[in-house]
């Protein structure tokens, strides 16, 4: 069963489970599409969020629905749509900072929604927040290429709230193991982008992506025995997944694949942006974006302690790279852009040691 996809049908479906579920207004909701910012430039996602708004005696109620579309990237199977949302409701809520999940329940193949039985196709459901994505404020800095004040603020406020949730060691037998595999072979991840890849990109050709996968797996037995690193993560801390409100404080969306993992996993997420930044906008690793990653990176480092992380981050930054690097989410950069951000992530995952200072000599490397 496809979820419905027009205003009209969602609403004849879920008003009466939201009457059900959260009192007679809700019967009344509205649905408008809540498109992300800069989607000229980052295309690819999971699903449509639709805003549901209803009144109430004390003002408005607004909530974001989502739901996973049907295809690649581990999503062909129901089952794989319903894990995705149960985790996305286990997660959202035992993250600081991050939109609280509201509800999760199933479509039915005829009447109205339901919480879980009769099931089809999943959906949840998280609380509405303000605030502008932080690709705005990136795309700005590209246009007028000036950095005030509260852009290295907000980069150092960034790094401060990842430090604080990798603060506490997690022990469990499995997970970071688990999350290593995942990073090499789930459908989200490594494997999956590489099998999205369009045969027309010619930088990255099957050959290249056998050289990435292997890296990856290499790098997999170099960390497998490191759980002791193993911390709670946000799993997808980029640009798109962070709201900002004008006093500065932020909301993070979109937790992702998991509780726990590597630490690294999220300051790569965030860290490898303004490197994209830098190369589609100036060709190389200067200006406005190698001071953001610069005060990013060396705040992170400065703050967690961490003298291991750029021993471990490699894996983690080369899949952000090829995510970036791939037209299926990104399909209006230059081929130099795309050249360089591959060139970066071969020469990453063949070194010992991550170094910032060797971005500029990374990027600038053409693929073998």
């Amino acid at each position: 069963m496809k979820v419905p996809r027009t205003a009209a049908s969602l609403l004849e479906s879920l008003r009466p489970y939201l009457a059900g579920r959260f009192g007679p207004d809700a019967g009344s909701a509205t649905l408008s599409p809540l498109h992300g910012a800069l989607d000229a430039v980052k295309e690819g996602c999971y699903g449509v969020p639709w805003l549901v708004t209803w009144s109430t005696a004390e003002g408005p109620r607004r909530l974001v629905l989502e739901t996973v579309r049907p295809g690649g990237f581990g999503h062909e199977d129901r089952a794989d749509r319903a894990g995705l949302v149960v985790r996305a409701f286990d997660d959202y809520g035992r993250l600081p900072g991050h939109v609280k999940p509201a509800d999760f329940g199933v479509f039915r193949e005829a009447g109205p929604a339901i919480s879980l039985a009769g099931t089809s196709e999943f959906f949840f459901l998280t609380e509405f927040c303000e605030g502008t994505p932080y690709a705005v404020d990136l795309e700005r800095i590209s246009v007028n290429g000036e950095l005030g004040e509260r852009d290295l603020a907000r980069a150092r406020s960034l790094a401060d709230y990842l430090v604080d949730i990798h603060r506490a060691p997690v022990a469990h037998p499995t997970y970071y193991r688990r999350r290593l595999r995942d990073l090499g072979g789930y459908g989200e991840c490594v494997a999956g982008v590489a099998d999205s890849v369009p045969e027309s990109c010619a930088h990255l050709p099957a050959e290249v992506l056998h050289r990435i996968e292997a890296g990856v797996l290499d790098w997999r037995y170099r960390l497998r025995d490191r759980s002791d690193r193993l911390r709670a993560i946000h799993g997808d801390f980029h640009p798109w997944n962070i709201l900002f409100e004008e006093d500065g404080s932020f909301h993070a969306l979109d937790r992702s694949r998991g509780t726990y993992g590597e630490p690294a996993d999220d300051v790569a997420a965030l860290a490898i942006n303004y490197v994209f930044f830098a190369l589609r906008t100036a060709g190389h690793m200067t200006g406005p974006f190698a001071r953001l990653f610069d005060v990013f990176w060396h705040r992170y480092l400065e703050q967690s302690g961490d003298s291991d992380l750029p021993f471990v981050i490699a894996p983690f930054f080369a899949f952000r790279a090829l995510v970036l690097a791939n037209p299926v989410w990104y399909p209006n950069e230059a081929a130099e852009t795309r050249r360089r951000l591959v060139a970066l992530l071969l020469a990453v995952l063949g070194a010992s040691r991550f170094s910032p200072g060797r971005i500029e000599e990374w990027t600038s490397e053409a693929e073998a």
